[in-house]
């Protein structure tokens, strides 16, 4: 996996905010060690590399990558969050609660939901990321 440092330099830019080498290290990070990466392995990858680093700083930065949509929280099946770069377009996970294999749905599964959602209760729905959980063909 890997991210686009300008880009990501110019989308905060534009909402406010900069890269700093804390939020640099952990976005590197994140791609380093692939989809679905928990913080607490972010923060042991980062504490190599920073000592200094701490753990508060890393659930912060994730936090925030994520609020500006650099980055896509995931629940796993265990409840854990874990997180992944996000695309251009969101998208969604089914999740098998026997293997923990994880499949990707398209943010347009969920559109005729989200209308339906406007429809019948005139709410809104902001859906960057929802992950529903079940079994699998193996598993069934």
């Amino acid at each position: 996996m890997s991210h686009n440092t300008a880009e990501i330099n110019q989308q905060l830019r534009k909402a406010g905010f900069r890269i700093t080498p804390q939020r640099q290290l952990i976005l590197d990070a994140v791609c380093q060690l692939g989809e679905h990466v928990t913080p607490e392995a972010v923060y042991d990858h980062v504490h190599r590399i920073a000592p200094t680093l701490s753990r508060a700083t890393v659930y912060r930065v994730l936090h925030f990558l994520t609020e500006q949509r650099i980055l896509a929280m995931v629940q796993m099946v265990d409840g854990r969050i874990a997180y992944e770069m996000a695309g251009p377009e969101p998208h969604h996970h089914l999740v098998c609660r026997s293997c923990d294999s994880f499949f990707e749905l398209p943010h347009s599964v969920l559109r005729s939901f989200r209308r339906a959602m406007e429809a019948q209760y005139d709410f809104e729905l902001d859906v960057s990321h929802v992950s529903f959980f079940g079994q699998c063909t193996d598993c069934r």
